[in-house]
């Protein structure tokens, strides 16, 4: 008999509850983890960094090639298939030569953060439907609305600490830490 059975060998239903927050509680973590980094660097640079796009490119092209050969009805999963395309798209775009203008520069930056805000949480969410298949029947409007609040809550808290980091931060930890100073950093002071 394990510690959360009751002497009829059932389980209590708080505890069956709290088993099935376990999907919930990892989801919401992974997201805010996968979230964080992009927000926080472009809030102190002002910009995001290859190496983000590049990860999020290789993550979402495997998620991508998991839900085209997935056991469901094409209609289900088409959209999700285009969605985690955007990184590839993006990529494409990344190799056509177009006049530097300052409008495509713009244009090019936000469809970038766009990528990042869209197939970043949808990476995850289709990576924790692989491992918890049973997850988005299982889970309620409300835990999945607490997801999306989660990771909206810790990307604009990174977004903040970001455009924030000399308060709380020196040039000498951005250094030390492998980073490139960014603009407005303060030196520490001996």
């Amino acid at each position: 008999m394990t510690d959360s059975a009751v002497p009829d060998g059932t389980v209590p239903a708080a505890t069956e509850k709290r088993r099935r927050d376990i999907p919930l509680a990892v989801i919401s973590v992974g997201m805010a983890t996968v979230v964080w980094w992009p927000s926080f660097t472009l809030g102190a640079w002002g910009v995001l960094f290859f190496d983000q796009l590049l990860t999020l490119w290789a993550a979402s092209t495997a998620a991508f090639v998991f839900v085209l050969f997935e056991r469901r009805p094409v209609g289900r999963r088409l959209l999700r298939a285009l969605l985690l395309l955007l990184p590839s798209v993006w990529l494409i775009f990344s190799f056509i030569d177009f006049d530097t203008t300052d409008l495509f520069t713009f244009l090019a930056t936000a469809f970038a953060l766009l990528v990042v805000l869209i197939a970043s949480p949808l990476t995850v969410w289709v990576l924790a439907r692989i491992m918890w298949p049973d997850f988005g029947q299982n889970s309620t409007a409300r835990q999945r609305w607490l997801i999306v609040g989660v990771v909206v809550g810790v990307g604009v808290a990174s977004l903040l600490l970001g455009l924030n980091q000399a308060r709380f931060l020196t040039c000498e930890e951005f250094t030390i830490s492998g980073n490139s100073e960014p603009p407005g950093c303060v030196h520490a002071t001996e």
